[in-house]
């Protein structure tokens, strides 16, 4: 049986099964934390009837006007938990907190330009590539980013997922 629950602090301390992945971003407590104080709505994780972590989102409101949208910053699920669908337990209740909660016109992500089982997860849960982002990785791992999209029912006319026709660079994101 699996249970899905608001991610709380407390679960920092039991998610190293899903962060030893090498796909997954690992941020510092403290970020954690600030979602969790900023953004509980859309802080959420997936546990096994023994209380093992499986996988957990995180994710933010920003923006504004028509660019007021919901922001996947995180989601990842633990090796041996994937291929159950709990991607998109996650994602289809982070899309419902941006749509009743938040009432953004859409959702975003960004995903390693050569991950291409994200992408095309991604794309099976109705995510369009928006645009590139060169560079938006740093580090050891330097790669672009794509930024995908996936409309909500407040943008009635679906302008939030035209995509560009070329390239940005990190500096020129809106937020």
């Amino acid at each position: 049986m699996t249970t899905l629950r608001r991610f709380t602090a407390d679960d920092m301390f039991k998610f190293n099964n899903i962060n030893l992945d090498p796909l997954t971003e690992t941020y510092g407590l403290s970020f954690y934390l600030q979602y969790l104080a900023q953004w509980p709505d859309y802080c959420m994780t997936t546990q096994n009837a023994n209380g093992t972590l499986m996988g957990y989102i995180i994710g933010k409101a920003e923006g504004d006007r028509q660019l007021w949208h919901g922001h996947v910053t995180a989601l990842t699920v633990a090796p041996l938990f994937r291929r159950l669908g709990l991607a998109r337990l996650l994602m289809d209740k982070l899309e419902e907190v941006s749509e009743k909660i938040y009432d953004t016109y859409f959702v975003d992500l960004f995903v390693r330009s050569s991950n291409t089982v994200a992408i095309s997860m991604y794309e099976k849960f109705g995510y369009t590539v928006y645009r590139r982002v060169l560079g938006y990785y740093t580090g050891k791992d330097s790669e672009d980013a794509l930024d995908m999209r996936k409309a909500l029912p407040r943008d009635v006319h679906k302008k939030s997922i035209i995509p560009l026709k070329y390239p940005i660079t990190p500096d020129q994101l809106e937020w």
